[in-house]
């Protein structure tokens, strides 16, 4: 099966409310997803300037740049970042003004965590062409809820061997590099080792070995997944 998904799933989230901020970084990455954190709207439109995330959650109410204005920007640079915003505002105005500049959903603070990881599930999906369900041999991994299965029955995973699997599966036929793997475990500033990739990696074999998958080793390219799990 080709797939056409270029990227592991990375968030930002932009809360000046270092409680909330860290509330909200600790439930997406345990969520599974690598997740940043910016405190300010200039350090968050200088991330998401520079690329490399599939979603932003950000909060209005923002130090030296207010998050209307990062929006603005944002696509103003004609960033097609998804943006999921934040508001104490409850005016209507408010929430109109913010779809009208680029904002694809939001919510009113106080929210539930749940229906904050529901929205970003959804949008995410819609990110990647809408294909919820991705395949190889038995094994079969749901987008939507972020779950492998293995003859329809969930598989045990970790967050970060789930996170090693979905980077696998979105470029499935390609060598996937270590370099890529820690792009997708690791958060912006966190550091990790190629020989912490390979532990990762070989605990996920042993456990796609029933679904009749492996992960092929490629010298000097990385890794590549298929229904050849007996392959060195």
């Amino acid at each position: 099966m080709r797939l056409r998904y270029p990227s592991p799933m990375r968030l930002l989230i932009v809360e000046d409310d270092e409680v909330l901020a860290d509330s909200l970084v600790r439930a997406m990455r345990a969520a599974g997803y690598a997740t940043d954190h910016a405190g300010d709207g200039e350090l968050a439109l200088a991330l998401l300037r520079d690329g490399g995330f599939d979603l932003a959650i950000l909060d209005l109410g923002l130090p030296r740049l207010d998050g209307l204005e990062v929006l603005r920007r944002l696509r103003g640079l004609r960033l097609p970042t998804p943006v999921i915003l934040l508001t104490a505002r409850d005016r209507v105005e408010d929430r109109v003004r913010g779809l009208d500049l680029g904002a694809d959903d939001y919510l009113t603070k106080p929210f539930s965590l749940a229906e904050l990881e529901a929205r970003a599930r959804a949008l995410l999906r819609r990110g990647q062409g809408g294909q919820p369900l991705l395949c190889c041999g038995d094994l079969s991994y749901d987008t939507t809820v972020r779950q492998a299965f293995v003859s329809g029955q969930p598989l045990e995973l970790s967050s970060r061997e789930l996170s090693v699997l979905e980077t696998m599966l979105l470029r499935q036929g390609k060598a996937v590099s270590k370099e890529a793997l820690i792009e997708s475990l690791c958060t912006y500033g966190e550091e990790m080792t190629p020989n912490a990739i390979e532990v990762y990696v070989h605990r996920l074999r042993r456990k796609l070995e029933p679904a009749g998958v492996g992960i092929r080793t490629l010298r000097g390219l990385g890794y590549l997944m298929d229904n050849a799990p007996d392959a060195p």
